[in-house]
This record gives C-alpha cells, sequence and structure tokens, in this order.
C-alpha cells in the first residue's frame, strides 16, 4: 500500500532545534532572524516564561535543568495552570517531579488507560491506586479535567478522582464510551463535588433516576449536562433538575420522548438542548419548541424520523432555533446575532471578533461550536451513505468555521472531523474527491497548516491528520506542497511528542505517493526525520513506524532520494523494523521500502548494502512465511530485487530463500496476482544461477510456477514464464516441465499471453526444452522424483517448434523482410529492427553459457531453432539496451560472428533466421566488436 488514511485516534549536519511558532507573528519574526543572534541567557524574565508557555510539560521541565534562573522561571505557577499530558508517558519519577509543580493545577487533560498512567501513577486504571497517583500530584485546586478514550476508566478509579478534587466545576469523559461507569460513579460525582457546572459522560449504559437526583440535590451550579450515546437515561429526573442550562442526549437510545416533550419544556432555565442523531419525532420538537419559555436553541442533526416527516414546518417558531440537516444552519445562528452580523456564511467568526461582548450569548455560542463539533465528528466517523450534500452545502463549512474557534477541544474536533469525513474507505486509502476539493476551495488547507503550526500539540496532532488524509487527493497534496506543508509536516515529524510524529509521518507518506514531491521532502530534511521516527520509537509505537516505513518506501522509490535515505540510516532502521516488529503494518512497509531500496542496482549501491546489513535477508526469507499476505508479498518483492547482485543471489539461498520461496509459490494459487507475481519474480531471480535453479527444481518449484503460468494476470505470465526460463537451461529442470505438464501451459503463454516478454520468455524456455539436451538427459533416465513418469518428447517436440515458429512469424513482415533480402541499405535493416524489438527485453541479462547456447542454437538442424535464437540474439544486442554491450562482448568470446555470417548465407535457413542473423552482426558492429573470421 503506498499511502493509508485515518478517521480516528488509533485504539489499538548539526540540526537546528525547531520552536512553536506563532501563525501571527512568523512573518515578523522570520525577516528579523536572520540579522541578529539572541543571548538566551539575557532574555527578560516575563519573555522566558512567554517561551516556557508554548512549550509541553516534558520539554519545559526540561529546558528549565539548563541553569539556575530558569530553574525557578520553570516552576512559575502561571505556567502549571493547565497541564496537558494526552500523548505522553512517565515513569514514576517523572511525575513526582511534576507533583512540586501542579500545586497551582487548575485543568488536566489526558487520553485513555496509558495517558492516565502516565498523569496519575495509575496502572491501567485499577483499584485504589488511582488515590495514591492524585496525592502524588497533589492538585487539590484541580477545576477541569478532560479525558479522551476512556473504556477502561472504572467506577473505583471515578470515584477517587472525584473524592480528592472536591472544586472540580467541569468533568467531560469521552467521545469515547466509558463503558465501565455506571450510575454509582455519578452519585459519587454528585457527593463529591457540590461546585459542578459541567458534566459530559459519553457512551454510559444506564443513567438511573438515583444518580439524576443526586446531581440535582448536590450540584446546585451544574448548567451543562451532557450524556451522550447513552443507553438508557431517566428522562423524568432529568427534567427536574431545574439549574441545567444546557443538555445534551445525543446518539442517546431508548429515549421517551413523550416523557420528554412533557416535562422538558418546563425546565425554566433550559437555553440549549441537543438530541442529534436520535430518534426524536417531529411532535416532539415542536411541542418543545412552541412550549418552552426559555429555550433558544435546539439541535437535531442527524434525526432520521424528523427528516423524513415533510409535514413539519421547522421556520413557524419565533426566536427558536432549530438545527437540522435540513435547515440552514448558518443563517438559523445568524439570528441570534442580529446585531453582530448580517452574514450566514462567517457567523462564528463575526461573533468571536466582536466588541460587545454579551455573556449569555457567548455561553450559548460556545455551546453550539461544542455540541455542533462532537455531532459533525460522530457523523463523519459513522461514514453513513447519502450525506453527499449535506456535507458539501454545509458540513464542511460548518467544520472550517469550528476550526477558528476559542475551545481547542472544538478545534480539534474540527480537524478531525476534516480528516474523517473525506474518508470513504479505510482500507483501500479511498477519499470522496469531491469533499476534499470542497476544503480546499474553501481555504481549508491554509486553515489546517496554520493550526499544525499551533504549539499545542492536540492541534498539531489532528491537523496534520487531516492534511494526511485529504493529501491522498492528487490536487490537495499539491496545494499543501504550495502553501509550504511539506516544511510544516517534515518539522512536525521531529517532534517528541508521538502522536504528532505520527500523524506528520502520515501525512508526508501521502505526500510522497506524487513523485514532484519527494524531492521536496528530502530538501525540507524529511527523510532523515523518518529515519530518526524509526530509532526513537522502535518499540511500542506501531503507528508511527508504520508510517515513517512506508514513507520511506514511497521516497525509496526515486533514485535520489533512495540514496539519501540510505546515507540517512534507512538501511540499518528498516532491516531492524523487519527483523523485530511483530506488527504486520511494520513489517509489510518495511519490506516495501527494503524492495524499493534494492531496486536502483545500476545507479547505486543500496541492493548491496541492504544484502550486507546483518540479519536483513534472513529477515525477510522469514517474513514470506507471514499469515499476513502483504507482508509476504512485499518481502518477495524485496527478494527479488536483491537477487538482482550476484552475492545477494547466493546468500539468499544460504538463508532458506530457495525453500521458503518454493513454498510461497506453492501456496499463492488462490492469492493476488502481486503476490504470485513477486513470488514467481523472486524465483526467477534466484533462478539465474544454476545451484539455485536446480535446488528450486528438486525442492519441487516447477509445479508451483506452471501453475502460475496459467494465472490470467500479464504480470504474473511474465515473472512464471521467466523463472521456467532460467529452470529450463538445466535438462533436468527441463525434463520435469515436461513431465508436470508444462509444455501446454509454456504454449497457451507463447501463443495467446497480452506480454510480449511473457510470450518472448515462453518462446525461449521451448527453444531450451527442445534444442537436443534434454534428449541426452532423458537417455540417461527419467528424474528421480518421477521415475514412473512415460511422456512422449515427440508429441511436445512438435507442439513446442510449432508455436515457437507460429511466434517469431509474429515479427516478421514478409514485404519488409523481402526488402531487406534484396537490399544490403542499413535503412531496410533498421526497419525490420524496429519492427521485432520488444522493448522490456532490452532489460534482460544473460550469461555466458546462455549466449553460447543460442550461438549453438544457430546450428542446431531444426530452422524453427535456427530463427529463434536468432531473434533471441537480435534482442539482446539492440543498441540502446540496458545490457546489450555486455551481451555483445559475450558473443565475440562465443566466436558468434562466424556461425551468425554461416546463418546468414546458409540457402536452407528460413529467411527470418538470415535477415535476423544479419541485423546482429550490425549490433555487433554497432557496439565496436570486430566480427572475427
Amino acid at each position: 500500500m503506498s499511502r493509508r488514511v485515518r478517521r480516528k485516534v488509533a485504539r489499538k549536519g548539526k540540526e537546528k532545534v525547531v520552536l512553536p511558532c506563532y501563525p501571527e507573528i512568523e512573518e515578523e519574526v522570520s525577516g528579523s532572524v536572520q540579522n541578529w543572534i539572541v543571548d538566551w541567557t539575557s532574555l527578560p524574565d516575563d519573555t522566558v516564561i512567554q517561551l516556557f508557555s508554548c512549550l509541553n510539560y516534558r520539554d519545559r521541565a526540561s529546558l528549565s535543568s539548563t541553569c539556575k534562573t530558569w530553574r525557578v522561571l520553570g516552576i512559575s505557577p502561571c505556567l502549571w495552570t493547565s497541564l496537558d499530558l494526552r500523548a505522553h508517558k512517565c515513569n514514576d519519577a517523572m511525575a513526582a517531579s511534576l507533583a512540586a509543580r501542579c500545586v497551582n493545577l487548575q485543568k488536566l487533560r489526558f487520553r485513555g488507560a496509558e495517558s492516565a498512567d502516565a498523569i496519575l501513577h495509575l496502572r491501567r486504571f485499577r483499584g485504589a491506586e488511582s488515590a495514591d497517583a492524585i496525592l502524588h500530584l497533589r492538585a487539590r485546586n484541580l477545576r477541569e479535567i478532560s479525558g479522551d478514550y476512556c473504556r477502561k476508566i472504572t467506577d473505583a478509579t471515578l470515584s477517587v478522582i472525584v473524592a480528592r478534587h472536591e472544586a472540580l466545576e467541569s468533568l467531560q469523559l469521552g467521545p469515547d464510551f466509558c463503558e465501565r461507569i455506571s450510575s454509582d460513579a455519578i452519585k459519587a460525582i454528585a457527593i463529591c463535588c457540590p461546585k459542578l457546572k459541567k458534566l459530559r459522560l459519553s457512551g454510559i449504559r444506564d443513567v438511573h433516576a438515583d444518580a439524576i437526583i443526586a446531581l440535582t440535590k448536590n450540584c446546585q451550579n451544574l448548567t451543562d449536562i451532557g450524556f451522550i450515546d447513552c443507553l438508557n437515561i431517566d428522562e423524568m429526573a432529568l427534567g427536574n433538575v431545574l439549574s441545567v442550562r444546557f443538555l445534551s442526549v445525543a446518539g442517546t437510545s431508548n429515549m421517551k420522548w413523550g416523557v420528554v416533550s412533557h416535562l422538558w419544556h418546563k425546565l425554566p432555565n433550559l437555553t440549549g438542548l441537543d438530541v442529534s442523531r436520535t430518534d426524536i419525532g417531529s411532535a416532539a420538537v415542536s411541542r418543545l419548541l412552541s412550549s418552552s419559555q426559555s429555550l433558544k436553541v435546539l439541535c437535531a442533526l442527524n434525526c432520521p424520523v424528523l427528516e423524513e416527516d415533510t409535514n413539519f414546518a421547522p421556520r413557524k417558531y419565533k426566536n427558536k432555533l432549530l438545527l437540522a440537516r435540513f435547515t440552514e444552519i448558518m443563517k438559523e445562528i445568524a439570528f441570534l446575532l442580529v446585531d453582530i452580523t448580517k452574514k450566514g456564511k462567517n457567523v462564528f467568526l463575526d461573533w468571536r471578533n466582536s466588541k460587545n461582548k454579551d455573556k449569555n450569548l457567548d455561553d450559548i455560542m460556545t455551546w453550539i461550536e461544542w455540541i455542533l463539533s462532537h455531532t459533525l465528528l460522530r457523523i463523519a466517523e459513522s461514514n453513513q451513505q447519502g450525506l453527499d450534500v449535506f456535507w458539501l452545502k454545509q458540513g464542511a463549512s460548518l467544520l472550517l468555521n469550528l476550526m477558528q474557534s476559542s475551545q481547542e477541544d472544538v478545534q480539534e474536533r474540527a480537524a478531525t472531523g476534516l480528516a474523517t469525513f473525506v474518508v470513504i474507505d479505510d482500507e483501500n486509502a479511498s477519499i470522496d474527491c469531491g469533499r476534499a476539493e470542497a476544503v480546499m476551495r474553501d481555504g481549508g488547507i491554509r486553515l489546517l497548516l496554520n493550526l499544525a503550526k499551533s504549539w499545542r500539540e492536540g492541534l498539531q496532532s489532528e491537523a496534520a491528520k487531516a492534511i494526511a488524509n485529504l493529501s491522498v487527493n492528487a490536487n490537495v497534496a499539491k496545494a499543501v506542497a504550495e502553501e509550504g506543508g511539506i516544511n510544516i509536516l517534515a518539522g512536525l515529524a521531529r517532534s517528541m511528542n508521538r502522536l504528532v510524529a505520527e500523524e506528520a509521518a502520515g501525512g508526508l507518506w501521502n505526500l510522497s505517493v506524487g513523485e514532484e514531491h519527494k524531492g521536496a521532502i528530502a530538501e525540507a530534511g524529511g527523510v532523515k526525520a523518518l529515519v530518526d521516527l524509526i530509532f526513537k520509537w522502535s518499540s511500542g509505537g506501531d503507528g508511527v513506524l508504520e508510517r515513517a516505513a512506508g514513507a520511506l518506501a514511497n521516497l525509496a522509490a526515486d533514485d535520489k532520494c533512495s540514496t539519501e535515505v540510505a546515507v540517512a540510516g534507512g538501511v540499518q532502521a528498516l532491516v531492524m523494523l523487519a527483523r523485530n516488529c511483530k506488527f504486520e503494518g511494520v513489517q509489510e512497509q518495511a519490506a516495501r521500502a527494503l524492495a524499493n531500496l534494492a531496486a536502483h542496482g545500476d545507479s547505486n549501491s543500496n541492493n548491496a548494502a541492504v544484502g550486507q546489513e546483518a540479519g536483513a535477508l534472513e529477515a525477510l526469507v522469514q517474513l514470506t512465511q507471514s499469515p499476513h499476505e502483504g507482508v509476504r508479498q512485499e518481502a518477495a518483492g524485496a527478494l527479488w530485487n536483491l537477487s538482482f547482485d550476484d552475492r545477494n543471489r547466493e546468500a539468499i539461498a544460504a538463508a532458506g530463500g530457495v525453500e521458503a520461496l518454493v513454498a510461497l509459490a506453492q501456496g499463492c494459487s488462490n492469492a493476488s496476482p502481486g503476490l504470485q507475481e513477486r513470488a514467481a519474480g523472486a524465483l526467477w531471480g534466484l533462478s539465474v544461477s544454476e545451484a539455485n535453479s536446480i535446488a528450486i527444481g528438486r525442492e519441487g518449484g516447477v509445479v508451483p510456477l506452471i501453475a502460475l503460468a496459467r494465472s490470467e494476470a500479464a504480470d504474473v505470465h511474465e515473472t512464471a514464464a521467466g523463472a521456467l526460463w532460467n529452470l529450463a537451461f538445466n535438462p533436468g529442470n527441463a525434463l520435469r516441465i515436461v513431465e508436470e505438464g508444462g509444455v501446454p501451459a509454456l504454449v497457451n503463454l507463447c501463443s495467446s499471453s497480452v506480454s510480449k516478454m511473457a510470450r518472448f520468455m515462453a518462446a525461449l524456455a521451448l527453444a531450451y526444452m527442445f534444442d537436443g539436451r534434454m534428449d541426452e538427459f532423458a537417455l540417461i533416465g527419467t528424474s528421480s522424483e518421477s521415475i514412473s513418469k512415460s511422456v512422449s518428447l515427440d508429441g511436445s517436440r512438435r507442439m513446442a517448434l510449432k508455436h515457437i515458429e507460429a511466434f517469431v512469424l509474429t515479427f516478421s513482415d514478409q514485404q519488409t523482410f523481402s526488402a531487406a533480402a534484396a537490399s544490403s541499405a542499413p535503412a531496410a535493416l533498421a526497419q525490420v529492427t524496429e519492427g521485432a524489438r520488444i522493448q522490456e527485453a532490452g532489460h534482460l541479462r544473460c550469461s555466458g553459457a546462455e549466449i553460447g547456447r543460442f550461438v549453438t542454437m544457430l546450428r542446431n538442424p531444426s530452422s524453427v531453432l535456427k530463427a529463434c535464437a536468432a531473434f533471441a540474439l537480435l534482442q539482446f544486442t539492440i543498441p540502446g539496451g540496458r545490457h546489450a554491450m555486455h551481451h555483445a562482448s559475450l558473443m565475440q568470446n562465443a566466436g558468434a560472428a562466424r556461425v551468425l555470417r554461416a546463418a546468414a548465407a546458409a540457402a536452407t535457413a528460413p529467411l527470418e533466421a538470415k535477415i535476423f542473423a544479419r541485423i546482429v552482426l550490425r549490433n555487433l558492429e554497432h557496439h565496436h566488436i570486430e566480427p572475427s573470421l
């Protein structure tokens, strides 16, 4: 696979220091940096503190250790009011060192069980160990806790957390389902956190009445409640939470909408209600909008029952906004801002820039941003059919507007939504081009790149993910490159934050598909950054390793970049992955990268370098036995390319490559054409050596190659025919091919394959088999593996010669040949050459023994074999062929000129043999090989 898309965060010389930057001041700073050097020790304290504020906690602590002054400044309380640990792991010592700084901590963000381990010394959220962890942090004044992807958090853990933080005002866990949290934990929250103002929980199975009643009784300031994607909620109890202003039950099942419409409209302070992704109907919506005195905004996005009611009239409720797929959402929101904007498109931006601040309006707009970002992301993740019109007309624009929010979590979800809604097939890396280009047209690329330049790592990660997915589209990739995105992604790939580096590597992976971007990635330092990622996260970072290896694989396909990959240590890094990593995605991309590195044998030394790297060949041979087809395919492809080097060829065989590849060929009859092609190709490469050729025949390689020769794919035809051609050079193998029914398979290839190369090599294999050497071998006795088999060599010979002749005649135009026979003018022979040329045959390289065999074949009594031999020598010596000079030299050593002259002058030789022999002589003269008598 050459590219990758992602829907959401996976659950499963001297270098310059890249500092975080502010996009709004970047241009101003960049012009002055060139003119003076900062003396860091003389910076004012407030400047140092501002610099520290742009770093994550780990980098901040590291920078503080450089001198005593910065150590004191680094623990300034203003720097430690907020802590985001979603992408970091730390040991007990690190957590203890953070504790002294966290006395004034007010806001904490984490992601999943692993991040919680890092934050709170939790070990997979088990039991009362949570309490000890929180005590270590000593953040008694914590006001906000926000956790992402908290499937493993339990009632016990959550109870301990809230028990130690009585001042908590906001608790948000989601968007992943909190499957292990029940109403018991909600009661603990109510009892322990009387100052709670905001509670948003996702995926709770049952929210019982007693839990809601406890919230009502103990949390008098609770104004924002979200029970999202729950299974059951007690609607009646929720209708008695009189303090609530903003309520979301989006995605919740089993709601009793009759109870909701009868009770909830009586809530005196209810201002915003979110029922998106539920089965609410028009009757409940109408009653809520018409009866509630306080309700201003009802969000009902993606509610199928409501949307299918064609009689529902959404605009008859005065001063009430209904946000749904069938309404114009921006224009609806604009009604709240009549004194601020008359536009519908930039309503959020107009509100943010307004000088007349209204706290009530700000609360409503802030809540709308949050629920829209959450719902749009959920809709995008569902990949629901029939939403193209919505996404193109409203959804994309909404996400782009939300990316400019002042709420970091809203920005992140909007960026993730953009990354997700364009994807239509994860496995095949397919995106909707119309949606991707809509984002580009609306200025989304620049917005995403600006987010990627933010110093906030959460924004960097989600923006890079969106850029990566959008860049699957070639037009978007071009725009990303033109906007400077390659430099930005290369910089992010150096991040110490694994999630940021992972998404940046994914962006470089997709951009590197385009040939026009490979050089720019190398110039931006992307090659070294990707190689460094592999060494940095060599264990425990499957996602980042797969993306880094995938990007290097694409880059290695370019000759110049291939050299840079090797210079940067890429060979060692990729071999390390192939040897040690157990994740199939990493194995596949590492093998593909090694295959591409080894594909430039004529232009650099990478092929030999890969073969000489300790354990490389053994690892690739082992990967051919992987249970995953993609891994087997890429490993076989790497061995195929590596087998072009003489030393590698023998080393692969010594590492068990013959046995492994024969087994692979035997087991891939129903595999993809790609695997079949590479399995046969690797055997073709190994069989260049006569010792390997004999070993392949002995191990049973003939039968699977014959089966692959019957494939419907032209690429498989070529590699199978090439392998059988090499094997047929040995008389024992030739007899095996006949005994196993290979003649009909080769005859079929020779006569009907759409690939000229497959037909050519099949004809050469048949010529080897019936030039007389196999007959001599057969007289001694049949092969040891098939003593009891009875074959009719005469019948097979007649069939083979008939189709060899027919093949050669397809390149013989009688009028052109007659003109060449009657004239000695070079132009006449040149015309025959052009008609007979098989372009790809110029890449074939023959040994002296093979060339000698064709020269000998020119003396064969069979006129068909004479013509075939002359035709083959013509292909191998045509000027411009990669190995034409090599073949010409071998022919001189074999005394070919005398034989060619005799063939050209023989009265009984067919016209084709005569003309082809004359052309070969002319080719030898072109290569300055003096014909000798």
